[in-house]
This record gives C-alpha cells, structure tokens and sequence, in this order.
C-alpha cells in the first residue's frame, strides 16, 4: 500500500497482516502516519495504490469500531449513548415496539434473548462505572460533561459495541490513573480483534499482544508486546549496523583497488569489475533512528527544608464547604510525589493548594520565603497564543533574557530550529505541550507540578521526560494516567479520597489491588458510604448552625456579665462615697432624720451590691460553661 499527503509520501509500498482476534499496539513518531493509518483502515480516505483488505467481518452494524474526533452531547445520558452503541439492539427494540405479526414479534424476542439484550443495561453500568462514572452521573445528560468526559462516555460506547474490529487512538489521553488501570484489564480480555494507538508503554505491555511499527515508510508487525518489540528492534538495528560496517569495509577495499589498478592494462578488467560492483552495493549506511527528544530542567536556587508545610489544613471553592480538610503534609525538595485518586476526588485543588493558586481556609502553613512553584495543567495548552511562536511566548516572560538564552530554553524542551519560529497553530500537541513546560520552568522553580504532562508526547518523548525528572533537582509531583512515568520517577504516593489526603502505603500495583477490591464492594455499601457522607455534610452544617448559635448566646452572656461589672463598679463607688461621709465629723453635726437616711442609703446601696454580685457570679458561671 502507498499513501500520499500533499506530495508527502506517508507509507510507501507498506504491507502488513494482523491475525484475526489478535490485540496489537500500533506505535511510531508523531506525524509518522498512525492516525491516517486508521482512517485508511475504515474507509475515511483511500490508498494511492495496494489495497486493504478485512476478512472476518461479517456484522455491518457492528463491524468496524472507533471513536469519533467529535465528542459526543445533547440530552441523552451516558447510560443512554452507551445502550445505542450496539445498532442491532436498538434496532430490534425499534421493531419490537411496532411490530404486529406473532412469528416476526416471536423471532425478534428470540434475537433480543441471544444477543443478551436483558443484561445490557447492567454490561454498559459496569463499564461506564470502570470509566469514571458512578450511579449518579451515569443518568445526567450529556451535556452537562466537560469534554473530556464527554469522550470518555464515547469510549464506553465503543467498548459496550464490542465491534469485530475495535479501532482505538491515545484513549487514555482522556483518562485519569484509576480508569486506565480499569481499561487495561478490559482491554487483555476483549473477545475480539484491537488496534490502538498509544505511547503508553504500561497499556503496550499489558493489553497487546502485537506491535505495528510505522518508521520510514513502512509498516512492520511484532509478536508481544512493547518491551519485546524494543528488545529485537534494537537487535535488528544492532544487526544492520554490523552489516553496514562490513560493507563499508568492502567498500573501502574495492575502492582502494579500482584506485590504484583503474588504468594499469594487466588488471583494468578486474578494476572494471568491481567498479559495477560498487555499483550494485549502493549506499553502505543505513538510517539512523533520529534522537531522542530532549528534556532539560533549569537548576533551582537552594532553599532551606521544609519548603512546604500544611498542618490540619482544609481548602476548597466555597465558603464552608472544604473540598479537603485535616490536610497534614511536607515537602522537601528531594521529594517525588505521586497523587492518586480518581477525578472529582481533589488532586487538582491539592495540587492549587500547594502551587498556592488557592488559600487555604483553616488551619496552619508554612511556606519557604522565595519559593517559586511551576505548575503544568493540560487547560493551559489551549490557552496559547495560536499566532505567535514558541520565541515570542518565552520572551515575554524573560524580557531582560537575551535571545539566545531564550532559545536555548525552548531547545531544552525539544523544540529546536524552525519549530521555535513556528506559529503555535501549526504545532503538533506534543510540541505545544513541551512549550508549555518550557514556559512554566523558565523562572528555575523549585517544585514542579505535572498533571498528565505525558497526553500527546511520544514514547522516545516520555522517556527523555523521565530522565529529566529524575535529574531535577527541586521536589517533583506529579498526577498522570502513565503507570511507567511513576513508576520511574516518584518514590512516595499519596492517596486523595475521602475529602483528606493520606500516605500510600505501597506500590502501583498494590494500587491497583485495591481499587478491585473497592470494586467488589456491594452497591448497598456505596449507597451507605454516600449515604453517610450526605448526614456528615448535613451534620457539619447542624454544627455550624450550632456554633453560630453559641457564638451569638456567648455574645449576650458576655454582654449580660460585663454591665454587671459595670454596675458593680459604680454601686461600690457610691457605697465608698457615703461611708466617707459617715467618717467626717460634719456629718453627726446633722440633724437626726439626716443622719438616718445617710445610713438608710448606705443599706440599701448594701443590699443592691449583694444582689448584683449573686447575678454576676452566675452569669460568669454560665459565660464559663458555654465555652
């Protein structure tokens, strides 16, 4: 087969064979041609030449399966959409509801029995609950979801189809850790024949069996998976690399004999022999595959440990209703942190927390004085400036830098050449994804953030990332579906859920045990988890409304207690006042009915200072048990 682009020459005279029910892995470079491969595959454009051909498909409702570029919406539920995958079904349920005649009513309920149409609401749950979606938001409409998760219900879609060719490209580019570590399992055990595109070495290994290599042109198969297909590769390379050196050797001494003998007549046939000799060999080099692409992070400047403490900290978006609480961490700048939980959980606001895009609502917290956070988000991709290019972009947030150092931190990322000249527009994904963390490392932070970095970077890519990481000097956290890159980068987890944040005591895998195990738990135990969480939050705001209460009846004890201070102060005043009359002489001098109402009022200002000491003492008493 040869398929050209616009005079670019994408395959050339490529032939392949996939084995009926096989599971491959479809890899390459990026541009090389593996997502027009697919449309080749269903019929979206046509080869030049050669042909394509698809044995085994003999379900035209259900054949040929992949997701649509454009992600799904309207008022439909997700459970809905997923149910309409499977056109036969829909279909036959279409009918069931008009058709009047007992032998075609009788032979469509046979039909909808062995196609298992009765247990396909609970097949497509079971599969949109693997993808992210719980009981509730499986029955919201569509348009409610942000993209991402639009296409994730596109994906449950497919996988319910189970179409005889299930064609999938990055799929979980739209997923978090969670639900790939779901997808993989799924994927090992589809029933039928798998193509995907992906540079996620983790699903590579684990759900294929197969590897189709796109380089130069040409399309070559691989029985196992990645790592299999990396090791004869490189055995392959090694091989011919030994044959070009073998032949250059030859090459080398034929040419020195055709030099040295070309017109001495006694050896001027055999000069000319091996003159079409060299002819025939052609070139001796073979192509070199190209280099890695290139990570380098700037080195930051020391700071003291710890560079960030929070201790019995909550944080969230509304007043009084924390996303997180009892937040009680450290980070030092050795650390390699991995969050894990599934989305909506709170990785991204932990994440703001600490990068300080949010404040926190309660609590304590230290931060190093000087401490500078570079936060990559996949949002901030799209909000590049599409016309201007990766030189412009950068030198406006080093505006002092001169050019050249501007490039060399664009080229640190691996964008090089004409690609730092580029408007943004006309750059790959992975390309605006390493502006992107050019940008956020251009002042030399000292923690780096990373919330799925790996989405659109090739393979060669993520393991020049790693390598980068690994030799950063400042604190690393990262969120990110990519089981490898945590695998080699991070050394402590820690786990999101349950509105707090605890340590993970173990590995990836011991992870994934546990999200099967959680899995396993009955329905009913969910229900009374959600449940308990809704009399908590209906708890916490009874308690709220309490403390609100106590404050205002504290306030009126405390006022109550503070005018009888005051009352006090000024019957005591005047009892001072009259007692230093009774002890001038003057005052016997008066007449006796004078004299007795002095010492009447002196009782009376007696009995008032008695009583009001009995209702301030029980006042503070009450003030001091309300506390």
């Amino acid at each position: 087969m040869t398929y050209r682009v616009a005079g670019r020459i994408l395959f050339e005279a490529a032939s392949a064979t996939v084995p009926k029910g096989h599971k491959v892995g479809l890899i390459g470079r990026n541009g090389c041609g593996k997502s027009t491969l697919l449309k080749l595959l269903i019929g979206d454009v046509q080869p030049d030449s050669g042909m394509i051909t698809i044995d085994g498909v003999k379900d035209t409702l259900n054949g040929i399966g992949t997701v649509s570029q454009e992600a799904p919406s309207g008022e439909q539920t997700p459970l809905e959409f997923a149910l309409s995958a499977d056109k036969e079904r829909t279909e036959l349920i279409r009918r069931s509801k008009t058709e009047t005649d007992p032998n075609t009513i009788a032979e469509i309920q046979t039909r909808l029995f062995d196609i298992g149409a009765h247990t396909a609401p609970a097949k497509a749950a079971t599969i949109l609950a693997g993808l992210g979606f719980n009981n509730d938001t499986q029955n919201q409409p569509l348009s409610s979801f942000s993209g991402g998760w639009r296409m994730r219900v596109a994906i449950a879609a497919l996988l319910f189809a189970e179409p005889e060719i299930l064609l999938l490209d990055e799929p979980t580019n739209h997923l978090d850790l969670e639900a790939t570590i779901w997808l993989e399992t799924h994927l090992k055990a589809y029933p039928k024949t798998l193509l995907i595109v992906s540079h996620d070495r983790g699903l590579l290994n684990r759900a294929v069996n197969g590897i189709l290599h796109v380089e130069a042109h040409r399309i070559t198969f691989y029985n196992g998976g990645y790592d299999r297909f990396e090791k004869l590769r490189e055995e392959k390379l090694a091989l011919q690399e030994a044959i070009a050196r073998k032949q250059d050797a030859q090459r080398k001494h034929m040419e020195k004999f055709v030099e040295r003998f070309r017109y001495t007549a006694s050896k001027a046939r055999q000069a000319q022999s091996r003159l079409k000799a060299l002819e025939k060999m052609g070139s001796g080099t073979i192509k070199v595959a190209e280099a890695n692409t290139v990570f380098l992070f700037p080195e930051p400047a020391l700071l003291p440990p710890p560079l960030i403490t929070l201790d019995q900290a909550s944080v969230g978006y509304a007043v009084n209703e924390p996303v997180l609480t009892d937040i009680s961490i450290r980070l030092d700048a050795d650390d390699r942190i991995g969050f894990l939980g599934q989305n909506g959980n709170g990785k991204s606001t932990l994440a703001k927390l600490i990068a300080n895009r949010l404040e926190k609502m309660s609590g304590d917290s230290h931060r190093a004085a000087k401490l500078k956070v570079g936060f990559f988000a996949q949002h901030q991709i799209e909000e590049l400036t599409l016309d201007d290019n990766a030189t412009e972009h950068m030198a406006r947030l080093m505006p002092s830098a001169p050019l050249d150092r501007v490039r060399a931190r664009l080229g640190g990322v691996g964008l090089i050449q004409d690609k730092q000249t580029t408007k943004v527009k006309f750059l790959s994904g992975g390309e605006k994804a390493r502006l992107t963390i050019a940008l956020i490392t251009h002042d030399n932070p000292h923690v780096l953030i990373l919330d799925e970095p790996t989405n659109h970077l090739d393979i060669d890519a993520r393991d020049a990332l790693v390598t980068a990481l690994n030799n950063f000097k400042g604190a690393v956290i990262l969120i990110s579906h990519d089981r490898r890159l945590l695998e080699l980068t991070v050394d402590r987890l820690w786990l999101i859920a349950d509105g707090t944040v605890q340590p993970f005591n173990g590995d990836l895998d011991d992870y994934s045990s546990w999200l099967r195990e959680r899995a396993k738990e009955p329905k009913d135990q969910h229900f009374k988890i959600d449940q308990k969480k809704q009399i908590q939050k209906k708890n916490k705001k009874e308690m709220r409304q309490n403390a609100a209460n106590k404050r205002k009846a504290n306030s009126e004890l405390r006022k109550r207690v503070q005018e009888l201070e005051k009352r006090l102060q000024q019957l005591t005043s005047k009892r001072e006042q009259i007692i230093s009359r009774l002890g001038d002489n003057d005052t016997y001098e008066l007449s006796t009915s004078d004299l007795k109402q002095i010492i009447f009022e002196k009782e009376k200002v007696d009995i008032k200072i008695t009583e009001t000491e009995g209702d301030w003492l029980q006042a503070s008493e009450k003030l001091e048990l309300a506390k």
